[in-house]
């Protein structure tokens, strides 16, 4: 992803795991919810309650490294989900 703004990466990075069914937002904090280190990416996400956490944590890896690469010409290394809440409200 080089010659795009980390804050780019991270922005589309957000709003492509956002679209994964399961996925309640991301996690704001200390990390800003998301890191953008080289060619890796880390998600800090709630997921809604009943959810399988692996089977949303494939689907967020595998859609946002499809957005980025639609969206940057480059696919990232790596695309690590840390689930750091479970959102329970229905």
């Amino acid at each position: 992803m080089e010659g795009v703004s980390p804050d780019v990466v991270a922005r589309y990075a957000a709003d492509a795991a956002r679209e994964v069914d399961g996925v309640a937002g991301v996690v704001e904090g200390v990390r800003k919810g998301i890191r953008v280190e080289g060619d890796g990416i880390e998600l800090h996400l709630s997921l809604r309650y009943g959810v399988s956490i692996p089977d949303v944590g494939a689907a967020v890896q595998l859609q946002v490294a499809d957005y980025l690469e639609r969206m940057t010409d480059s696919r990232p290394a790596s695309v690590n989900v840390v689930v750091e809440e479970v959102d329970e409200r229905q």
